[in-house]
């Protein structure tokens, strides 16, 4: 049994610090990539490895790391995970070339996998009660919209005086309060206590994840004939991993949470909205940054009413049950998310006001948040209590995969568009200006007719993104569809 705790509010308090974390960590380093790019120059798929290969180990070990803490402690591996990821933040802040970057953010990427399922979890120990629940996991996920809105401004004002590394070093004093707050506010919570690690499994789901993720990135980015074989080595994997569960006295992965529409509903749901979430913003701050040549403070200020958007939408669904059903406001939130997408796609195409984009991401902030919140609530009330570790694991899989491969996908597709128009208005170009906005950038202040090169790379960049922005708004409609007909039974 959990350990009881009459302070259950500034419980959640500590519970939200790793949640802010992990969110500033992300948009911060939106905002810093083209200072990443013009320092380190790493090659268009260093940086989408940089951007990419968090959210690839996060996937990879939630679900293990979900299972180990329901075994040794959901505290104690949220204590681990701190103690990791302050660590790891250091190595990413005097990171001096891009395989260093990356090495950096691998780390972070166990560190993080380690915080996110143990948060979760704990509140499910926290507030039995249903309502509270509700309120408290609002709470949790509009701590994600809080770090993306302080993110982009503490990243603006660090850029502006600062290294780039400083953006990795404000995870440090974060940490540092984490740790004692946690030991003395959060009760420890191990209800799967004297079940054994199955390294196997751990093998299985790490080595398939990876390896699946890392043939879509590549089948998209650069097609070539190894990436078959090791698709089919990472979908065998994965096959073996799930039927090596079906045997297991305590399964690494629920499977019977699968059978459930209501888990499939809320899990798509989640998926897909931070694909959709975290694809558009590859682009949009250096769309800001680039072509409409702002400084790094002013793109975290017009990226802020996206951010506060996601807060009031997450805020406001708990209450909104009290009229609606969940899968209206759910399904609800995902065409509002769709619309605001589409509408980004227009105004970007057709060169609208920056005010007028903004709209456009005020839409999907709101969706955004009346979605996520309540699909969490979703699948945490489908499973048992000794498994909630195990479900918040799933669901933060499917969080952290939709990321990675939002940045895969669509970035992928939208730097195509990129690449295809400029090879097609200005050929011969180097293979610099070509990859990067920020590389045909510099090819124009080497020499190169400058203003026709920053001109068509600047409108075929927007059409990139352009197309990115209507991809994502297509599915989110498609799964709005889904999720109303699998979440048609009311909780």
């Amino acid at each position: 049994m959990p350990s009881p705790t009459r302070r259950p509010w500034l419980a959640l308090a500590v519970l939200v610090i790793p949640v802010l974390l992990i969110s500033i960590d992300m948009s911060v380093l939106s905002i810093a990539i083209p200072a990443i790019s013009e320092d380190l120059q790493p090659s268009t798929t260093q940086l989408l490895w940089i951007v990419d290969i968090y959210s690839l180990l996060l996937a990879g070990l939630l679900v293990p790391m979900g299972y180990l803490g329901d075994t040794i402690g959901r505290r104690r591996l949220l204590l681990l995970g701190a103690s990791v990821f302050g660590l790891a933040s250091l190595g990413a802040a005097f990171a001096a070339s891009p395989a260093m970057l990356i090495a950096a953010r691998l780390v972070l990427g166990v560190g993080g996998a380690t915080l996110m399922p143990a948060t979760l979890a704990l509140i499910r120990t926290i507030f039995p009660d249903p309502d509270k629940r509700r309120v408290a996991i609002a709470v949790w996920a509009a701590a994600f919209s809080v770090g993306a809105a302080a993110g982009p401004l503490l990243g603006g004002l660090l850029l502006g005086s600062f290294h780039w590394g400083a953006v990795f070093l404000i995870n440090v004093p974060v940490m540092l309060v984490l740790l004692p707050s946690a030991l003395l506010l959060v009760p420890e919570s191990r209800p799967g206590a004297g079940a054994k690690i199955d390294l196997t499994s751990v093998f299985l789901v790490l080595t398939g994840m990876l390896g699946a993720v890392w043939s879509i990135k590549e089948a998209v980015h650069q097609p070539r004939l190894v990436i078959a074989p090791v698709a089919l080595i990472a979908v065998a994997l994965l096959i073996a991993f799930v039927r090596r569960q079906r045997g297991l006295a305590h399964p690494m992965l629920e499977l019977s949470l699968f059978m459930l529409p209501r888990f499939r509903g809320a899990l798509a749901t989640n998926t897909v909205m931070i694909f959709s979430v975290v694809g558009v913003m590859f682009f949009l701050p250096q769309y800001f940054l680039l072509v409409w040549e702002m400084s790094p403070f002013e793109v975290g200020l017009y990226l802020l009413p996206l951010a506060i958007s996601t807060v009031v939408g997450a805020v406001l669904s708990p209450f909104l049950l009290r009229f609606f059903a969940t899968r209206t406001i759910i399904s609800g939130g995902l065409l509002l998310a769709s619309a605001g997408l589409t509408l980004c796609a227009a105004l970007i195409l057709s060169e609208g006001t920056l005010i007028a984009v903004c709209a456009g991401t005020v839409l999907l902030g709101l969706g955004s948040g009346f979605a996520e919140t309540l699909t969490n609530d979703v699948i945490l009330e489908a499973a048992p209590e000794d498994r909630a570790g195990a479900a918040s694991a799933i669901s933060e899989t499917g969080y952290e995969l939709g990321g990675a491969l939002g940045t895969a996908l669509l970035g992928s597709l939208g730097m195509g568009v990129y690449a295809a128009k400029l090879a097609a208005a200005l050929p011969e170009l180097p293979a610099s200006a070509l990859q990067t906005l920020g590389g045909a950038h510099r090819v124009a202040e080497a020499g190169e007719p400058a203003y026709q090169l920053v001109t068509e790379a600047n409108y075929a960049f927007a059409a990139g993104s352009a197309t990115a922005c209507l991809a994502a708004g297509i599915l989110c409609a498609a799964i709005a569809l889904y999720a109303a007909y699998a979440l048609r039974v009311r909780a």
